[in-house]
């Protein structure tokens, strides 16, 4: 049912993503982005018209350049509260006349995602005193404790393992969690919620109900570090010498708290699973490494611009007209950048479908965006995938794959693209 309590039509996505199923759907290679998205790019360019199954039309961006000025653009808004997704609209608004005008409203939330200048700027200014590049780096000894313990666990267990559950999964998730103060134990609560915000199957109602739950467990810890403050990051935002000025209220807090405790183990642990996927069926790509260990960084960049986990990327919504890549985009346009494209740019990497551990960085890939809402976390994930991969590796070096590779299950139902599980085994 729609939020009008109509029944939408068969084939939409009534969740997040309405996007048609050609330019959704992979196959083949399974660490490619849909092969649909190629064909309308030599069709229409780097900056196409899509028809949503909700009957609306957005912009689908898959150029190197063209995303990258779209989100270094701050008229290309990011307030999806002010402004009308076309991603957001059901069949019947569509109908209806598609899409509302900007709302003159004050932002008093925390959704510092979703928010252009000024409100993004005071938000973000407070967050990037915590996640500094040093105190990302002073992480290192943790998540390598960490590591060892995950995989002393994987090797008392036998010689046989799902990689997400034993691995990928429970690396970031504990990191981000003594990151923020969330007591471990409560890990599953969130991974279950987050997961249903996530999925492109769930219904609104069930998204809805897993977000009001995830939020109603941010704002009890909230009320927590009021009383009892610690040493972590939330704390820290409380009540700590960088605390904001005025201070951040519980609102902001908790849309904060929410926002990076679900992208802290989402996307690093599927990129981490993803990673071993990948280097497991590029045996020449992972001898190159073994043989040179001192590639790691440069292999994650690698990896992390070859795969680029989420399905898509950014939206945006032009707030005025605008020209993209000669294409003028009128004002109120919803504009969805595909990341996956943009770092397979042929006008940026020569062969950018292979996987080259080995390649110069002479272009800067856009896994974490760019422009003044790119990732706050990537030092931390960097390091993770770093420490990570080498540990896995060094301790397992027959690692292999328990099952054949078209058996493993895609995440193709969700907005992070990844594995469910990656079964292994090794000895």
């Amino acid at each position: 049912m729609s939020a009008t309590g109509q029944k939408a039509p068969v084939g939409y996505n009534t969740a997040r993503r309405p996007l048609p199923p050609e330019i959704v759907e992979r196959s083949g290679c399974p660490f490619d982005p849909p092969a649909g998205r190629g064909e309308l790019q030599r069709e229409q360019g780097p900056v196409a018209r899509v028809r949503l199954l909700n009957g609306a039309h957005i912009w689908l961006i898959t150029g190197y350049d063209e995303v990258h000025q779209v989100l270094g653009d701050d008229r290309f808004s990011v307030d999806l509260v002010r402004r009308t997704s076309a991603m957001h609209l059901t069949p019947e608004q569509v109908a209806a006349g598609g899409r509302r005008a900007q709302l003159d409203l004050e932002r008093t939330d925390g959704m510092f995602l979703f928010m252009d200048p000024p409100e993004h700027d005071r938000l973000r200014k407070v967050l990037t005193s915590q996640f500094t590049v040093k105190r990302m780096r002073a992480l290192d000894a943790r998540v390598r404790e960490i590591t060892t313990e995950l995989l002393d666990a994987m090797q008392a267990a036998g010689t046989t393992a799902d990689l997400v559950t034993d691995f990928a999964l429970p690396l970031p998730s504990l990191v981000i969690c003594e990151l923020l103060g969330v007591p471990y134990a409560d890990r599953a609560e969130f991974q279950e919620r987050s997961a249903i915000t996530l999925n492109t199957n769930s219904t609104p109602e069930q998204a809805m109900a897993a977000g009001l739950g995830l939020r109603q467990f941010m704002r009890d810890l909230v009320v927590a570090k009021r009383s009892h403050p610690g040493e972590d990051l939330l704390s820290g935002l409380i009540s700590g010498e960088l605390a904001a000025d005025p201070p951040l209220t519980d609102t902001e807090l908790v849309d904060i708290g929410t926002a990076i405790l679900g992208a802290g183990h989402e996307t690093t642990a599927n990129m981490l699973a993803l990673s071993v996927f990948a280097l497991l069926e590029n045996p020449d790509q992972l001898a190159a490494l073994r043989a040179d260990p001192s590639r790691i960084d440069a292999t994650v960049e690698e990896l992390l611009r070859y795969l680029s986990v989420p399905h898509t990327g950014p939206t945006r919504i032009a707030s005025e007209d605008l020209i993209l890549g000669g294409v003028t985009i009128p004002a109120g346009d919803t504009l969805v950048c595909s990341l996956p494209n943009a770092n397979r740019d042929e006008r940026r990497w020569p062969d950018p479908a292979q996987l080259d551990v080995t390649r110069p960085r002479s272009t800067a890939h856009l896994a974490f965006g760019y422009g003044i809402h790119q990732c706050l976390g990537q030092q931390l994930a960097r390091v993770e995938l770093r420490i990570g991969l080498t540990a896995l590796f060094e301790r397992l070096p027959d690692l292999r794959l328990a099952v054949p590779a078209a058996e493993i299950p895609l995440r193709t139902d969700m907005v992070i693209f990844g594995v469910h599980a990656l079964p292994v085994a090794w000895g």
